[in-house]
């Protein structure tokens, strides 16, 4: 019982922990989450599905997003 508690918590903590970074960050935004900026998942270079940013491209096009 004492380990369900412990792991009960400690998913909570990490869970605040997401939230309050979340909270903290300009428009609750996470940096780089275009899947182009990680090598491993995009290994021909295609664009991002979600903004159409290309892996040389520095920004994401939020633009993109709002449409």
């Amino acid at each position: 019982m004492k380990l369900v508690l412990l792991t009960i918590v400690l998913l909570a903590i990490a869970f605040a922990g997401i939230a309050i970074k979340i909270w903290a960050k300009k428009d609750g935004e996470f940096a780089g989450t275009c899947a182009s900026q990680s090598p491993f998942l995009n290994k021909e270079g295609e664009a991002c599905g979600m903004c159409g940013k290309l892996p040389n491209e520095q920004e994401c096009r939020n633009d993109a997003i709002a449409q």
